[in-house]
């Protein structure tokens, strides 16, 4: 017969096994400085965990001689508290504005810390209606992927203002553009700018090492990249993948592989192959260039054929 003592050992060693604590915040990525004045975290190439308590993004901020912009707001309350703790230890300059490059929950989910904290929160003019479309999808999603304490803390916090086309904000001898674009990894996608140190925070309309992930328009994704190519910068914070790399080259690998994408794509089409025998060989040549591929390229081969079935 099994002891009360060594049954209750048991129990506390299976409870372990299938839940893991969210993570500390002294366990968050450090920020680097890549350029002066412009900070960066490298986000986990990984799906959201309790572990990394969605800390999965690079985000950022720019310190101006009069204020603070910070650039995406983390996965989680936790990781927003995190770069406002982060930011703290560098300067004690009023945090003015939290920019969001686009809806996903690794970029958002931290609005409430800096909302709170007194910054006026801006996205693209299709943000608020993105938020409020799926806001009870990515509460019920992010409960599953990061645990229901780190999601069930999260209030959607949409912006205060919005840009239709481009908006420049002045930090203090420190200006940033901010420029909102058509339908390309999602619907919002909104890059910024730094003027003085030539730095694009680019969102998820770059990725570098991740996987590309499509969410809104293959064909609005490509036609935009010559666009995004023009922009006069030196260095590009990618949504995911290094926290800078040189600009515009940063951008090629995601090209090949979105054209790729469109071209076998609609290969399948003409050749008259299904959605369900096509989606294993559409992009497939790309495998072995991305981590998380094969989490998100059959997405990506699904949305695509559905967008190009009918062009």
């Amino acid at each position: 017969m099994i002891s009360p003592l060594l049954r209750a050992a048991a129990l506390v060693a299976l409870f372990a096994t299938f839940w893991q604590a969210p993570a500390a915040a002294g366990s968050f990525p450090a920020f680097e400085e890549i350029a002066p004045g412009v900070y960066v975290r490298h986000g986990a190439i990984a799906e959201e965990t309790p572990e990394n308590a969605g800390a999965i993004a690079n985000i950022g901020f720019i310190v101006g001689d009069d204020a603070v912009a910070v650039v995406d707001s983390g996965g989680s309350v936790a990781d927003g508290e995190a770069t406002l703790a982060a930011i703290r230890r560098i300067t004690d300059k009023p945090v003015a504005y939290l920019i969001d490059t686009h809806m996903h929950p690794d970029h958002v989910f931290g609005n409430q810390v800096f909302a709170a904290a007194g910054a006026h929160v801006v996205g693209h003019r299709r943000l608020p209606a993105a938020l409020a479309a799926r806001a009870d999808f990515y509460k019920q999603s992010m409960s599953a992927q990061i645990g229901p304490a780190l999601a069930g803390a999260v209030a959607i916090t949409p912006p205060d203002e919005t840009v239709a086309e481009e908006r420049r904000i002045d930090l203090g001898g420190r200006t940033i553009v901010l420029r909102a674009w058509g339908t390309a990894h999602t619907d919002n996608d909104l890059t910024v700018y730094d003027e003085r140190t030539k730095t694009l925070f680019a969102g998820d309309l770059v990725f570098m090492q991740h996987c590309p992930v499509l969410d809104g328009s293959l064909k609005g994704w490509l036609a935009q990249i010559p666009a995004l190519k023009a922009i006069p910068a030196e260095r590009v914070v990618p949504g995911h993948g290094p926290v800078s790399a040189p600009w515009p080259e940063a951008i090629d690998a995601e090209a090949r592989y979105l054209e790729t994408l469109a071209a076998d794509t609609r290969k399948a089409i003409a050749d008259g192959v299904p959605l369900a025998d096509a989606v294993p060989t559409i992009a497939a040549g790309e495998r072995g260039a991305w981590q998380l591929f094969d989490d998100y390229n059959p997405r990506n081969a699904t949305a695509a054929y559905a967008e190009l079935e009918w062009e």
